[in-house]
């Protein structure tokens, strides 16, 4: 298995605060990693300065062997659009926009001519489960429809990382689960990696591995075989 993403020894301090003392990561292809770890711990941190949000003081950010966490803003910007895709708590959604259309807008941004755009969206709606969902806005959709539309949106632009912030935060149990399921499994199948950040170890433990992190460092590591 080939390493898509890396940090190494990767420390952000805020003033007075570590929020990451030297922390090292790895994930591949078809390869999911959960972060947990208390409030205030420093797994969102971590997240954020893998996708490349947040820049790290110390230690190096690698996509495919690249570095660059030392990119201008600008490149920077263009890479977290085009290799990367994200899920949020919130889904994040445009309450404006039909569901075709958000998960069509990152292709848009790119310049992707709109129909074009909207088709090669709608490609994403049956594998998710979301047929004759393609009009709906977001609040016509459940909160496991709108969730499954941020799966659509992150995965349109076939990532080489999808990043979720609690992407089943908001979710009762029954659908946490059933999205949790299909966000690991659609990104093993299109070879994409995918981090984590949970404070539920049941979600976590559908990934292939999971960091604890405590006070900036890894505290412990556990990795699971998935079927």
């Amino acid at each position: 298995m080939s390493t898509v993403l890396a940090g190494l020894g990767l420390v952000k301090k805020y003033g007075s605060t570590t929020a990451l003392a030297g922390v090292d990561v790895a994930v591949g292809e078809r390869d999911s990693l959960a972060i947990m770890g208390p409030s205030g711990s420093g797994k969102s941190t971590l997240l954020h300065t893998l996708a490349g949000i947040v820049r790290p003081d110390g230690g190096q950010v690698l996509l495919r062997g690249e570095q660059i966490d030392k990119l201008g803003e600008n490149r920077l910007s263009a890479l977290r659009r085009k290799r990367f895709g994200f899920v949020f708590q919130s889904g994040q959604l445009l309450p404006e926009l039909p569901a075709d259309e958000n998960v069509a807008l990152p292709l848009m941004l790119e310049g992707l001519p709109r129909k074009q755009a909207v088709e090669r969206a709608r490609r994403w709606f049956a594998p998710l489960g979301l047929d004759g969902l393609e009009h709906r806005r977001p609040g016509q959709l459940s909160g496991g429809q709108a969730q499954r539309v941020a799966i659509a949106r992150a995965l349109a632009v076939e990532p080489d990382v999808v990043f979720a912030d609690e992407p089943t935060g908001a979710l009762d149990q029954a659908t946490s689960t059933e999205v949790i399921r299909l966000l690991t499994s659609v990104t093993r199948e299109q070879g994409a990696a995918l981090v984590m950040v949970t404070h539920d170890a049941d979600i976590a433990a559908h990934c292939d591995r999971v960091l604890h992190v405590r006070d900036g460092r890894i505290s412990n590591y556990s990795q699971f075989t998935v079927a």
